[in-house]
């Protein structure tokens, strides 16, 4: 069950208000810029480690999937150690996940059933319906980042203190189509994908900026149709990027050609 959770999903639709409030000095239209302007930022900052949270909920059942790495912003590389839901019993159903991203792909080990332990399993993010947002429980840093650059009904919340550093907490909307034609070169393509799949442009977000405009924290709420499970069911996600520690060293190594899986891949759960 845990392993299909975060795999397929399309976006239905999702609301926000369109308040703007003008907190310390910050004009709502200051703020929009700041975040059009969030992804340029963490590239000119190198790399950052990251911890990412995709929550998802469906009838009264809650769950979540929890990844932890760091990422290199100018080569758009990251490497994230993912940790799926346990089952009811409280017992973990599937070893974490390993997960490489890179421009246009996501490399995963110990991702499903009958793949051998030493072979990696490639996604073309342009090739999946929600552009890799959700497919593989977590959103890609840089792509998080670069859905802001279509930003819009921002409203300035205030200031707050997030892991002991000041950061400025904006609330908005943006839209995937809009954000994929002006998004950066290696997300740009996935950000299409999503644009064509997901039948809702809009994305509600909550997004905090530290003092060097660096973003610390963005959360974006979707509302999403269990297409892999084929059962049309309707479920909110939520998927946070948390970033942090910036600079520190990130070295990613993609697999080569022999070190990936091309037979059939099952559900890492039951």
């Amino acid at each position: 069950m845990a392993g299909g959770l975060a795999v397929g999903l399309m976006v239905t639709g999702v609301g926000c208000s369109s308040e703007r409030v003008v907190v310390a000095g910050q004009a709502a239209g200051d703020a929009v810029a700041e975040l059009r302007g969030a992804a340029d930022v963490l590239v000119r900052s190198g790399s950052s480690r990251v911890r990412t949270t995709v929550e998802m909920a469906t009838g009264g059942t809650r769950v979540a999937v929890r990844g932890r790495g760091g990422y290199d912003f100018v080569a758009q590389r990251g490497r994230l150690r993912v940790v799926l839901p346990k089952d009811a019993a409280g017992v973990a159903e599937h070893e974490p996940i390993t997960e490489l991203l890179a421009a246009g792909a996501l490399f995963m080990r110990n991702r499903g059933e009958g793949v051998p332990a030493d072979k990696w399993v490639r996604v073309d993010t342009a090739g999946v319906s929600d552009g890799n947002l959700v497919t593989g429980g977590a959103t890609d840093p840089l792509t998080a980042a670069e859905l802001l650059r279509a930003a819009r009904h921002v409203s300035v919340i205030g200031e707050e203190r997030l892991g002991g550093t000041a950061v400025r907490h904006y609330r908005g909307l943006t839209d995937i189509g809009r954000a994929a034609r002006v998004a950066s070169p290696g997300v740009r393509e996935a950000l299409g994908a999503a644009a064509k799949g997901f039948t809702e442009h809009a994305v509600a977000f909550d997004a905090y900026l530290d003092e060097q405009g660096r973003l610390r924290k963005i959360r974006h709420r979707f509302s999403v149709t269990n297409g892999w499970a084929g059962s049309g069911g309707r479920q909110d996600v939520a998927s946070t990027t948390e970033l942090y520690d910036f600079g520190a060293p990130v070295t990613v190594r993609l697999p080569e050609p022999a070190d990936i899986y091309t037979g059939t891949v099952g559900s890492p759960g039951p």
